[in-house]
Parts: structure tokens; C-alpha cells; sequence
């Protein structure tokens, strides 16, 4: 992938926004020399730094300073307005993209001035090492191309697919959460296996390898997990036994965590 010919600002460069600032850069999208990122935290910036990047405390330092060409609103949705409302005026015109979850791209279109193009993204922490999953919707001014910049910029992290609002507050819950609903599932099997009589240490790296192989194993062959599991489960053997006896309960409770992240998600969205 070609490197992007501009600045890149990230308002905000922590867990997730930093993870994306990295992924940038790591994937070659972004020169490290064109990114500049604004964070209250100093070993947020001394990190930024090592990396060859140009770090403020203060973003409308930052935006006056780096021209970008692309701003990334990454701060935290419940102080996203009055961020917004402190650098407002040195957004106009620029392409804005905000991960913030819950805030419509209405709702922020109503703090940016009028000829601000915005676009909504709802990303996930793996993005950070290139194996991430991000949503993205276009604001009333954004463009086809400005979309297809942001889609092309964030396609070296990981799928990046361009869809409706309403799927991509869904998308946000079920990606986004994704990585600690895996991260529960491999402790949850850890401790049973502790349990059982394995070696703590030993069960869990076994278990983290075993799940990072399967999730390569189905990226590379693009077959179904229905599928994958048949070649697992042998007739009348341990596996079939074990998937009844998890599956009723593992569903139902992923649709209760699902529904539960998506009413927190409208309760940042103030509906």
C-alpha cells in the first residue's frame, strides 16, 4: 500500500486511537514523519515520539501547527463535545473521522462547522496489529472519495466496510467487544483446565496458541465455523458432547451480552 501524501492528526492517541496511529504506521499507510497526535498523557507522547511521530499536549497547538489533511477524533464520547468545542473552528473544512461510540455523525455534525466532512468509524483494538475489524459510515457533507480515503487508510488494520448508521453501532458492539469476549473465553478455559488438574502457566499458553491457530487456520480457508467445528468433532466422541452441552448457554448469554453493549450505546447517544 502506498503511504497517504499528507498529515494525519489523532485528538486523543489512547488504547484505541493509539492502536489505529500505530496501525497506520506500521502498515505503511502513514510515514511516521506525517503523523501527529495530541494527549494529555506524557508517556502517551514520549511514546509517539520513539516512534517518529510529532506529539502535542495541546491539539489546537497540534492542528495549527500540522495542517492535516485528516483529523481523528479518538477521545472518549463523554468529552467528545467539549473537545470538539475547543478546536471547532480548526476543523473547518478538514476531514474528521470519530471512533467515539454512541455519538451519531448527526449529533457531531452539529458541534463541527458547516463545511466540515465527517465520517463515523467504529474500529477494535486489533487493528493494531493488522488483524482488526472497523465499520464506517459517511456524514451529510462527506464525499464518495472521502469515504473511500478513510476505507483505504484503514484497510491495511484489518476489514474495513462501509455501511448504514444503524449497522455500525451494531458492528461497534459486536467487534469491539469481540476482543475481551475471546480473552474471557480463553480464561474461562484456562481455569476450567486448572480445574481438571493442568498447570496453570502451561493450560493457559496452550489454550492462547490453540486459538490463535484456529483463528488463522479459519481466515486462511474462509470455511464456516459450522464447518470447521464437523472437522473437529469426531462421531459420538468428546468434542459433540462438549459443544451440547456449551452451545444453549454459550448463545444465549452472547445475546445478552450483545443487547446489553447495545443499550449502553444508546445511553452514550443520549436516546
Amino acid at each position: 500500500m502506498a503511504s497517504f501524501d499528507g498529515n494525519i492528526a489523532f485528538v486523543g492517541a489512547g488504547a484505541m486511537g493509539g492502536a489505529i496511529a500505530r496501525g497506520l504506521v506500521l502498515s505503511e499507510a502513514l510515514d511516521a514523519a506525517c503523523l501527529f497526535v495530541s494527549d494529555l498523557s506524557a508517556d502517551v507522547r514520549s511514546s509517539f515520539e520513539d516512534l517518529g511521530a510529532t506529539a502535542y499536549a495541546d491539539a489546537a497547538q497540534m492542528l495549527a501547527e500540522a495542517n492535516p489533511a485528516v483529523v481523528f477524533l479518538a477521545v472518549k464520547p463523554q468529552v467528545l463535545p467539549g473537545v470538539v468545542a475547543s478546536i471547532a473552528d480548526a476543523l473547518a473544512g478538514r476531514l474528521v473521522v470519530s471512533i467515539a461510540a454512541g455519538v451519531k455523525v448527526a449529533t457531531l455534525e452539529g458541534w463541527l462547522p458547516a463545511d466540515t466532512h465527517a465520517v463515523r468509524c467504529m474500529p477494535n483494538l486489533p487493528m493494531q496489529e493488522r488483524s482488526g475489524a472497523v465499520a464506517i459510515t459517511a456524514g451529510s457533507c462527506a464525499t464518495s472519495d472521502d469515504v473511500a480515503l478513510v476505507q483505504s487508510l484503514l484497510s491495511g488494520l484489518g476489514v474495513a466496510r462501509v455501511m448504514r448508521e444503524d449497522q455500525l453501532d451494531v458492528a461497534g458492539v459486536v467487534t469491539g467487544c469481540a476482543p475481551a469476549f475471546f480473552a474471557l473465553f480463553v480464561d474461562c478455559l484456562t481455569r476450567a483446565g486448572i480445574e481438571a488438574g493442568l498447570p496453570a502457566a502451561d493450560c493457559r499458553e496452550m489454550v492462547a496458541a490453540t486459538m490463535q491457530g484456529t483463528a488463522a487456520q479459519l481466515l486462511r480457508s474462509g470455511d464456516h465455523p459450522r464447518l470447521y467445528m464437523e472437522r473437529v468433532s469426531s462421531p459420538g466422541g468428546t468434542t459433540i458432547k462438549a459443544l451440547r452441552a456449551m452451545e444453549p448457554l454459550l448463545f444465549e448469554s452472547t445475546l445478552e451480552a450483545v443487547d446489553a453493549a447495545l443499550e449502553r450505546t444508546r445511553e452514550l447517544a443520549g436516546g
